[in-house]
């Protein structure tokens, strides 16, 4: 998986089903739901908290996501620090879930990276035995944890991460995610105009 500094083309990564084509600038449509003449549901959740500085980066990219036109069955949505809300939304069905949120992954403040996640399957020798997931846990591991364990299986989940350089208590964002956020919402808008 590579990562890319936020400028020129999407973010770009290759695995074996690859999510964007660095040469083209968009997202892949492999392994994609195709239409059986419905409307598919594509939900893209920002996640984080507004009071720890550039957590805020979901919360941030879907605000300014949300005066702008969207295809049919997308939903642009601020789930703040409401995770089990997200996991429970979910549970409704979803052929393409984007998560944006800030995830520490060692690249440089402020790479968007893009990252296609497989829903973990439940591990049974480890059900029932505590809680699934802390309702104050945003991390996109426990979101899919959580929502492995309910069964929920989005048709294809991405994740939309931008590397954070601060996480410390304080509003605002430092100024490489704040620079990041256009691109982020450009990298989101090319995923959601191929489904």
């Amino acid at each position: 998986m590579t990562a890319r500094e936020p400028k020129g083309a999407v973010a770009a990564w290759t695995e074996e089903r690859g999510a964007c084509d660095e040469r083209r600038g968009k997202a892949a449509t492999q392994g994609r739901p195709e239409a059986s003449g419905k409307t598919l549901r594509t939900l893209v959740a920002g996640v984080g908290n507004i009071f720890l500085s550039d957590d805020a980066f979901g919360c941030e990219v879907v605000r300014m996501m949300a005066g702008r036109p969207v295809p049919a069955g997308v939903e642009v949505k601020d789930f703040g620090i409401r995770g089990v809300h997200l996991v429970y939304d979910l549970l409704d069905g979803c052929d393409l879930f984007v998560l944006v949120d800030a995830a520490a992954r060692g690249e440089a403040p402020g790479t968007v990276s893009v990252i296609e996640v497989e829903v973990p399957e439940p591990d049974p020798s480890v059900l029932g035995s505590g809680p699934v997931m802390d309702a104050h846990d945003l991390t996109p591991d426990a979101i899919f944890a959580m929502l492995g364990s309910l069964g929920g299986r989005p048709g294809r989940s991405l994740l939309v991460a931008c590397e954070p350089a601060d996480v410390s208590a304080g509003m605002g964002l430092s100024g490489p995610v704040q620079e990041a956020l256009p691109h982020a919402v450009r990298t989101v808008e090319e995923i959601i105009a191929t489904t």
